[in-house]
């Protein structure tokens, strides 16, 4: 790629086109890198069976209005969607996160995730009957739904709409506001009937994760996950004591908004903030106060010839048993994920990054999660 000046230009300017050039350079190529690409490399989810990919795919934002999307969904989004998942399972991230609430099939054109994720991996097994996907999905602890066999039936419903016969993970979406014990017997008659291979939850505290722990242990089965918002600007699991009790226990601790939603990529800035709801959440303010932190994740992504999203990831992956879930919303960024794996960032990187990450605030997490 050649870079014209002119004669007037000056020399400062000169180098800020060079500067420019190196880093699109850099970035095509940790994106386009197969070196680092995940390649079935894969881990035990907790203590259970299952093995899933070290990094895996979330799918909230597929067929979504009501927060991503810009509060639409059409054609060009759900072939994006499409493009994402193949992506995916072209560089070996076969695990992929959905819910019962993911999308909707109602207002704006919206549709289901799990419909959108089922559909996906039908039309991929139809030209690779062998392939492999890890499938997590969610139950939603409404306050009207009681009882084990309510997990069950939504379990049943969500099979139904993923057009499969079982799934790899089945997890608590939150805790309830009451009937959380029949939930969780709801989780092992769902291992025991051969629906789900493993079980988990997701947005649990300490004392919760260890009452479901003990509950689950009682008949055999493990309480496999916890899925948890957790990122470099959002570490309250390292301080409310669940990623210490995850690690206790023998309890795969699930990453969601690894990259919190895009502010860790570099792309937002200041004068560039994110919209929509993201945009109440990531403030011009907040974004001033959180470039040190992501000028120095650029710094060492050019190092590694990594992207900020993939260094940002890698710190997660680097705290160990932990599995971050990054949302794909298109084909490029599930090839930059791919490029998250099959490296380390070093100790002194991994303290670096820490440290200025305690100069950000944490912005607000899931309202449930500390009770």
């Amino acid at each position: 790629m050649a870079v014209y000046i002119s004669s007037s230009s000056s020399s400062s300017g000169w180098f800020q086109a060079l500067s420019r050039q190196r880093k699109v350079e850099q970035r095509m190529r940790a994106v386009g890198s197969d070196e680092y690409a995940v390649k079935e490399d894969k881990v035990k989810l907790g203590s259970s069976d299952l093995k899933v990919t070290k990094l895996g795919i979330g799918a909230w934002s597929w067929g979504d209005t009501s927060y991503w999307n810009n509060f639409e969904w059409d054609d060009r989004m759900m072939k994006a969607a499409k493009a994402a998942f193949d992506v995916s399972m072209d560089s070996g991230i076969t695990f992929f996160d959905t819910a019962e609430v993911y999308g909707s099939k109602f207002s704006f054109g919206a549709i289901n995730s799990e419909t959108l994720l089922g559909r996906f991996i039908k039309e991929r097994k139809e030209r690779d009957p062998g392939v492999d996907v890890a499938v997590a999905t969610k139950f939603a602890a409404l306050p009207w739904r009681l009882g084990r066999q309510s997990v069950l039936a939504a379990l049943k419903d969500s099979l139904s709409r993923l057009e499969l016969s079982s799934v790899e993970l089945y997890q608590l979406h939150w805790p309830g506001i009451w009937g959380n014990e029949g939930y969780l017997d709801g989780l092992g008659d769902a291992v025991e009937q051969g629906l789900v291979k493993a079980v988990g939850v997701s947005n649990y505290s300490e004392k919760r994760l260890r009452g479901a722990y003990e509950q689950l242990k009682k008949r055999g089965i493990p309480l496999a996950s916890n899925q948890v918002n957790y990122s470099l600007i959002y570490r309250i699991p390292e301080e409310n004591g669940v990623k210490a009790t995850c690690d206790e226990l023998g309890i795969s601790l699930i990453a969601y908004s690894p990259i919190a939603q895009g502010a860790l990529t570099g792309k937002y800035t200041p004068e560039n903030p994110p919209t929509g709801p993201r945009g109440r959440i990531y403030t011009p303010e907040f974004l001033t106060k959180l470039q040190p932190l992501v000028s120095k994740i650029k710094e060492i992504g050019e190092k590694y010839d990594k992207t900020p999203t993939q260094v940002a990831l890698n710190w997660l992956i680097a705290q160990e048993n932990v599995i971050p879930i990054p949302g794909a919303k298109n084909a490029e960024q599930a090839k930059e994920f791919g490029g998250a794996v099959g490296w380390i960032l070093n100790k002194e990187e991994i303290d670096e990054l820490r440290a200025l990450a305690t100069e950000t605030k944490p912005v607000i997490g899931f309202p449930v999660e500390k009770l």
